[in-house]
C-alpha cells in the first residue's frame, strides 16, 4: 500500500491540475484587436444589419436615380444651346454634371452589389469599381473649385474677365482636371495596393486600399474644399468692399432707407447655404477616413462610415439645385427647348402651331437679353453666378 501510495497519490494531494483549469478570459481590447487582425476575406467589410440595408438602400434608390436625372437634364440643356456651351461658366457647371452623373452610376451600383447583394469580387474587378467612384466624386469636388474659381476671377478680374478666362483655358482647365483625376483615382488599379492583402497596413473601410494612399487622397479632397472656401471668401470680401463703397458714395443698394438687401448680404446667405451643404456632405467621410489612417476601427465605426458615405450621393443630387437649375438663363433655356418641343408636337398637326412653336424662343431670347433688374423676390432667389455678373458690371461701371 505503500509502494501504491507513492506510485498513485491520494486524492487529497492529486496531480497538478494546472492543463484542466480553464483559460483565463481575454482582455476587451485583446478580442478587438484579434477580430481586428483576422480580417481575412471580403465578408469583414460587410458589415451593415439588415435594417441598416433597408434605410441605406432606400436613400441610394432615391438618390441615385433622381440624381442621374437631374444632372443628365442640366447635360441636355447645355449641349442643346449654342450660348451657353460657349461660356465658361457652363462649361464648368457642365463638367460637374457629368461627374454627378458618373456619380449616381458607379456609388450607387457598386454601393448596393457590395452592401446589400454582397457581391464578392475580385481584386481588379474591386479596384476598378472603386477607382469609378473615386472618379465621379474626385471630378465633382474639382468641378466645385474651378466653379469657385471662375466667380472669384469674375468678380476680382471684372473688366478683363473675358480677356482672362477665354473659352480655351476653360477647355485647358477641364481636361487638365480630368486628367488628375482619372490618374489619382485609378493608382490602386495601376498597382499602388496593400502588400498584405486584407491585414494592416490596409484600409479597414476599404478592400485592398494601402492607408498610405487613403491618407493621400483624403489630404488632396480636403485642399480642394480650402479652395473653394477661400475663393468664395474673397468673392465676398470683394462684394462686401464694393457695397461699402457704393454707399460711402451716396447711392448703391442700400438706397432708399435700406428696403432693399444689400448684395453682400445675399451673397453671404447663399455662399453659406452652397459652403453648409458642402461641408456636412463631405466633412464626416473625411473625417473617417483621417481615423482609419491613424488607428484601427471597430465594426460600428465601418457601419456609420457607410452611412456617411451615402451624405457624398446626396451632395451631388444638390449640385444641379444649387448651382445649374437657380440659373434664370439656363432655366430659361429649359423653357425654350419645352416650347420647341411642343411646337414640333404640333408640327405634325398643321403648320401654323409649329410656326407658334418656333417663334416663342426668339421672343424669350430677347426677355432673356434684357438688362432691366427683376423685382426683389427675384434678386432673392438668384444664383450666385448671376449675383456675380451683376456685381462685374456694377464695377465695370464704376
Amino acid at each position: 500500500m505503500e509502494e501504491l501510495g507513492q506510485v498513485y497519490p491520494s486524492e487529497a494531494t492529486p496531480p497538478c491540475n494546472v492543463s484542466h483549469a480553464p483559460p483565463a478570459p481575454p482582455s476587451l481590447a485583446a478580442a478587438v484587436a484579434a477580430a481586428n487582425e483576422s480580417c481575412t476575406d471580403l465578408s469583414c467589410y460587410m458589415v451593415l444589419t439588415e435594417a441598416e440595408k433597408t434605410v441605406i438602400g432606400s436613400i441610394c434608390f432615391l438618390a441615385g436615380p433622381a440624381t442621374f436625372l437631374e444632372n443628365v437634364l442640366v447635360l441636355g440643356v447645355i449641349a442643346a444651346s449654342r450660348r451657353l456651351r460657349r461660356r465658361p461658366s457652363y462649361l464648368f457647371i457642365g463638367s460637374l454634371a457629368l461627374a454627378d452623373v458618373f456619380a449616381s452610376c458607379f456609388f450607387t451600383s457598386s454601393f448596393l452589389d457590395f452592401h446589400l447583394f454582397r457581391r464578392r469580387d475580385g481584386r481588379h474587378a474591386y479596384l476598378f469599381k472603386l477607382g469609378g467612384v473615386t472618379l465621379a466624386f474626385t471630378g465633382s469636388v474639382g468641378s466645385l473649385l474651378l466653379t469657385a474659381l471662375d466667380r472669384y476671377v469674375c468678380i476680382h478680374h471684372a473688366p478683363s474677365y473675358k480677356a482672362v478666362l477665354t473659352r480655351r483655358r476653360a477647355l485647358l482647365g477641364l481636361a487638365a482636371l480630368w486628367a488628375v483625376t482619372a490618374l489619382v483615382a485609378f493608382l490602386p488599379l495601376l498597382g499602388w495596393t496593400c502588400p498584405t492583402g486584407l491585414v494592416p497596413p490596409c484600409s479597414r473601410l476599404f478592400p485592398y486600399i494601402h492607408s498610405r494612399y487613403l491618407a493621400c487622397w483624403t489630404g488632396f479632397m480636403l485642399a480642394l474644399l480650402g479652395l473653394i472656401l477661400a475663393a468664395y471668401a474673397l468673392v465676398l470680401w470683394r462684394a462686401h468692399q464694393h457695397e461699402a463703397s457704393m454707399v460711402g458714395l451716396g447711392g448703391g443698394a442700400c438706397g432708399g432707407g435700406g428696403a432693399r438687401m444689400r448684395m453682400d448680404i445675399r451673397l453671404a446667405r447663399t455662399l453659406g447655404l452652397i459652403l453648409l451643404i458642402l461641408a456636412g456632405c463631405w466633412l464626416p467621410v473625411l473625417s473617417f477616413m483621417l481615423a482609419d489612417v491613424s488607428q484601427r476601427l471597430t465594426r460600428a465605426h465601418q457601419r456609420a462610415f457607410a452611412f456617411c458615405s451615402t451624405l457624398c450621393l446626396v451632395n451631388s443630387a444638390v449640385n444641379p439645385l444649387l448651382y445649374a437649375l437657380r440659373c434664370r438663363e439656363l432655366r430659361q433655356a429649359l423653357a425654350r427647348l419645352l416650347k420647341q418641343g411642343r411646337g414640333r408636337c404640333r408640327g405634325g398637326r398643321g403648320r401654323g402651331n409649329s410656326r407658334e412653336g418656333t417663334g416663342a424662343p426668339s421672343q424669350s431670347i430677347t426677355e432673356g437679353n434684357g438688362s432691366s433688374p427683376g423685382s426683389e423676390e427675384e434678386a432673392l432667389g438668384e444664383s450666385l453666378s448671376e449675383a456675380v455678373e451683376k456685381k462685374q458690371l456694377a464695377v465695370i461701371r464704376k
